[in-house]
Formats: C-alpha cells, structure tokens, sequence
C-alpha cells in the first residue's frame, strides 16, 4: 500500500470524519487488493502504456504534475489531474460533479478516448482473459467469468480508494490534539489569516472535529472564462443539444477544451453555474501543483493571490492583508 503523504503517526484519520462504506462495498481486504491491482496496471489501456496510477501518482499526492492529464497515445486532455488522497469524503467527482460516487467515477477514464481509451467491451474481454483477475473478481464479488460487469471494476478501484487516508498533518496535531509546536511561527500566523481576515476557511472549510478544506460546493474565479465569453450563446446552446441527444458528458468535456471551461453548468444546464468547479481539498497541496481545473496556475503563492483577488471581488471591496496583519 502507498504511503500517504502528509499522513503521519498510528492515527491517519485525525482530523478526518470517520469512512461510511457503501452497503455494497464490504471493505474486504479482497476487493482492496483487487482495487490496487486494477488502479496500478497499465494493460488495461489501449496501447498498455496508461493507469490510473499514471495520473495520480503516489509520490505526487495521487496527482501527476501536469497542467492538462495525459492519456493513451500522448492524447491530452482538458482538465487537470485532481487528488484522490481523501476522494471518499467528496460529495461528488470531478471538477464538475459529474459523477456522485467513487464508484460511479472509477470506470469512466478507462472508457474515454483521451484518457484509457477502451470500450466496456474491451476491458472487459482484457480482465476475463486473464486468469489471476478472474480469480480475484470471484474471491471479491463471488461473480464468474461470464458474470464479470464493470460495476464490479468500479467497486473494486473505489474500494482502493476508500484506503487513501491522509490526516494526522501538522496542522491536524496544532489544531485538533493543541499540540503548538506543530506548527511554525510563520505557518500559525498563515492560520490566522486563512481563518479570519483573508476568508479562506469560508470555502476550504474547518470544523470542530475535522477538516476537510473543502465546502464540496462549486465556485468561479473567473479561470478560463476569457477564452469562451464572446462565444458563450453557441457553446451553452451547443451543449445543451448534445445532452439532449444523450451525448457522453465526460467525452464531450475532455474532448473540447471549449466546453470543459463551461464547469459545472455542463452538469445543472444553469446558467448560474457557468465557470463553476468543484473546490479542491488543501491536504497535501504543496505536492499537487499545478493549481486550478485547467492547470494554469503554476505556483502555490500564485494560486493564494488570484484567490484573495476574486475573495475581494465577491465581497465588493479589496481584502486588505498588510505585512503588518501578517505580524
């Protein structure tokens, strides 16, 4: 099993709310063997050279370093890989939450062209094919070979995922054990301005017994929104036709770099939602850039900076973070 980055000592979840598995997924270690095999083998993909794990790699906090995630054949997609540490706490997947499950969302890039590139057909005939997988599906789903769907594919990676726990940072040993010297004088003054002056928390939330530096909700900093407001009417009409000709949400975003900036709206078809994603979890942050849904923030004090900025549009006025507030 990968070590967790940022998860230290005998208790990961500190500072994490306590996993519910699905009734579904049992959480034997069979399904979380079975769920790491599949997470980790490159033959299901088109060409063999693509994983799950080639995008969200262990050493980088399960994300891979890219701007734009990169699939089978060099094909590039449209939007930036996110973490998995910590996906079971997500309320939906994907930048957009197109998906409301680890279950529902696990299968989806082996089927994409721009990402494993294979049908359910294929993976299916690869994984059938293959004696130690028929074996491990039926010690984990009790299915034969025949009955294998990818259903059981999804359960299994989510299953893996469900073990990806980093809590128990520094900040997790100052903030909930009041353990002060976890924390440096530098890095408790940042607290103090995340919670209070420079607003973060109302977004990247911390609670009383948990922090998850994420509300799950969907905001707009403006990102990308250049590139597509003179051709907003046709994109959201064009759109709108393709998901009332039941076209795949996931392919027609990863596919059109145009319509991938159209965020959550993809999703609802409000235009409210125009621009939305999904807020990020911080855990681990430091390893996972570059930042935002498209990956054109490069840098960590960059990504605080546009923030604060669009903080400060929301409200109507500037924050004023002085060096003297920073003291």
């Amino acid at each position: 099993m990968p070590t967790l980055l940022g998860a230290q000592g005998d208790d990961p979840h500190l500072g994490l709310p306590e996993v519910v598995a699905p009734i579904k997924d049992s959480k034997t270690k069979a399904r979380i063997a079975l769920g790491q095999a599949l997470f980790f083998d490159k033959r299901l993909s088109n060409d063999g050279t693509v994983s799950c794990a080639s995008c969200h790699q262990p050493e980088r906090a399960f994300s891979d370093g890219k701007a734009l995630a990169q699939g089978s054949g060099g094909r590039i997609g449209t939007r930036n890989t996110p973490s998995v540490i910590n996906a079971v706490f997500n309320t939906s997947q994907f930048w957009d939450g197109r998906r409301p499950s680890l279950e529902t969302q696990a299968p989806d890039p082996f089927f994409n062209a721009r990402e494993h590139g294979l049908d359910p057909g294929a993976l299916l005939k690869k994984l059938r094919g293959d004696p130690d997988y028929v074996k491990a599906f039926r010690a984990a789903f009790q299915v034969t070979s025949d009955a294998l769907r990818v259903e059981h594919v999804g359960e299994a990676i989510a299953s893996f995922e469900r073990t990806l726990i980093a809590g128990n940072s520094p900040f997790d040993r100052y903030y909930f054990k009041g353990d002060k010297s976890s924390l440096s004088v530098s890095a408790e003054r940042g607290l103090n301005l995340f919670l209070g002056s420079a607003q973060c928390a109302s977004c990247h939330t911390i609670g009383k017994t948990d922090a998850l530096f994420t509300d799950n909700q969907f905001h707009s900093l403006g990102i990308g929104l250049h590139q597509i407001v003179q051709r907003l009417p046709a994109l959201t009409t064009r759109l709108v036709q393709a998901r009332e000709q039941g076209a795949n949400l996931g392919q027609a975003v990863l596919s059109d770099e145009d319509l991938a900036q159209l965020g959550r709206f993809a999703v609802t078809l409000n235009p409210i939602d125009i621009g939305k994603f999904r807020t990020p979890s911080l855990r681990n942050v430091a390893l996972t850039a570059p930042y935002m849904h498209d990956g054109s923030v490069a840098s960590l004090e960059e990504a605080v900076e546009l923030e604060i900025y669009y903080r400060g549009a929301q409200l109507g006025r500037p924050l004023i973070l002085t060096p003297a507030l920073s003291r």
